[in-house]
């Protein structure tokens, strides 16, 4: 099966697909991790570029040397401008410029996977490698395609990451005896049995429903997609009077769903970032009621 509209399986074009396995079954590469070193080529290229578009000019351009060149970039500045003013530093006040460069760099890495994700590469390197090497194809192992971030085992790296990153900051903000002494949430000491173990499970719980919200959206929309193309296909393949309704309404869905997904890739890259931005903001010091009532509405809007 070197299509996605051949697949007779939708959730096996989805699931990350091993390039290299050894003799006792472990994968020592797969299509997820060629994925994720595309992206990051690709940040690091369009990094540069973007860069240098954004940076003052020369002097002699006068006015024009701190307009940001050419739209893209200017896009880009936007972007990343409004993440930082407008979503961290209202939770991250005095922290937000340090921690910029994190935040960012998760938001467009998992950006970057997500849209890499709506390309069909992998159809196109199976049908490449269906006339190279069909039985590569037939094992299901490719060498790129797919969607890294639907991976779990990619999601849970990354929520490992922002997981580390949450508590070194609070350690560094409150200090080590301050961080412990979070974990009692400021209760009555009679309570501590109570309220500690729950809040050393919502530390190792909260960078679990990261993980667990990124590869869920990413999993069921793929999937979604595939099972549409596949409607799509078999409805055209039989081309009699109940298979092209079929054929041309799930094609039509098809366009409607990639729309979607578009969003959706946006929409999840920034959840997670934001939500890493929440957990990092509630290990701070909290010296007034408008920073507490400001940390509940973005909880709340989470």
């Amino acid at each position: 099966m070197s299509s996605l509209t051949l697949a007779a399986d939708p959730v096996a074009h989805v699931i990350n697909h091993p390039t290299i396995v050894t003799d006792s079954g472990w994968v020592i590469w797969s299509s997820a991790q060629t994925n994720m070193v595309l992206a990051g080529l690709i940040l690091v290229f369009v990094g540069f570029i973007v860069a240098k578009a954004v940076s003052t000019g020369k002097e002699s351009d006068g006015h024009a040397r701190y307009v940001t060149k050419g739209r893209f970039s200017h896009m880009v500045e936007v972007i990343c401008g409004y993440l930082r003013e407008n979503t961290v530093r209202p939770l991250l006040h005095e922290r937000t410029n340090k921690m910029m460069p994190f935040l960012w760099t998760v938001f467009f890495f998992i950006l970057v996977n997500n849209l890499l994700g709506l390309i069909p590469l992998l159809d196109m390197h199976n049908l490449v490698m269906g006339k190279l090497d069909p039985q590569m194809v037939a094992e299901h192992r490719a060498y790129i395609g797919g969607t890294a971030t639907q991976s779990i085992y990619v999601t849970a790296g990354l929520s490992l990451i922002a997981g580390l990153m949450i508590n070194f900051s609070g350690i560094k903000e409150l200090g080590l005896g301050g961080y412990l002494k979070h974990l009692t949430a400021e209760a009555p000491i009679f309570v501590w049995p109570i309220i500690i173990p729950i809040e050393i499970m919502g530390t190792f719980i909260k960078p679990i429903a990261l993980a667990i919200r990124l590869f869920a959206n990413m999993t069921a929309g793929h999937i979604l997609v595939a099972v549409l193309l596949g409607f799509a296909a078999d409805g055209f393949v039989k081309a009699d009077v109940i298979g092209i309704p079929v054929g041309v309404v799930s094609a039509v869905a098809v366009v409607a769903i990639y729309f979607l997904e578009l969003f959706v890739a946006f929409l999840q890259a920034f959840v997670f970032m934001f939500l890493t931005t929440v957990f990092i903001s509630l290990l701070a010091h909290h010296g007034d009621h408008d920073h507490d009532h400001a940390h509940e509405g973005h909880a709340a809007h989470a």
